[in-house]
């Protein structure tokens, strides 16, 4: 695994969390139990922190980033889709972020908030509880689409995974 110390900045990584061998993990980042990572994703917490919920995953290819004074949080029970960017932003309990989507800076997801594939939430979004952003730039509607249940289904289905993948996953060239 690629996870980087930063001078004084380490990451902490609960014992029950998962960090596929070729993501990269660098600085101040906090991974709480069953929360994963995945192939090619990139959690780089050089000017503030990351903090990855419980059971919350972050899916191939991601960049998860901070600026100084706007931590990156991804509250438990989330999910950010395939090849997302999230930099300063807040997302809560039982959000998905869909994939090829990007959150920028200061932007807060609430609670069960969703954030639609190829969506574009820019600097101090907000994405009410119960709400879908969708477009580019991003505009909010009500979620009448995907349910808690189905955010709920995703989740589980990671933690699953995760654990499979840390019992049977091996390099073999």
């Amino acid at each position: 695994m690629a996870i980087y110390a930063l001078g004084d900045l380490e990451p902490d990584i609960h014992p029950d969390a998962w960090v596929h061998p070729d993501a990269t993990v660098i600085g101040d980042v906090r991974l709480g139990p069953e929360a994963s990572i995945w192939p090619q994703t990139v959690l780089r917490a050089d000017n503030d922190y990351i903090e990855v919920g419980a059971r919350s995953n972050i899916q191939d290819g991601c960049i998860v980033h901070v600026a100084k004074g706007q931590p990156t949080v991804l509250g438990p029970g989330s999910a950010i889709g395939h090849n997302v960017h999230v930099e300063g932003a807040t997302i809560g309990t039982g959000c998905l972020i869909a994939s090829g989507s990007v959150v920028l800076n200061g932007t807060v997801v609430e609670d069960g908030g969703v954030v639609g594939a190829g969506a574009v939430v820019s600097y101090r979004g907000h994405v009410p509880s119960g709400h879908i952003a969708l477009g580019v730039p991003a505009k909010t509607r009500e979620n009448t689409s995907l349910g808690a249940d189905a955010i709920s289904r995703i989740v589980d289905g990671y933690v699953q995974r995760a654990k499979r993948f840390r019992a049977e996953l091996r390099r073999i060239d």
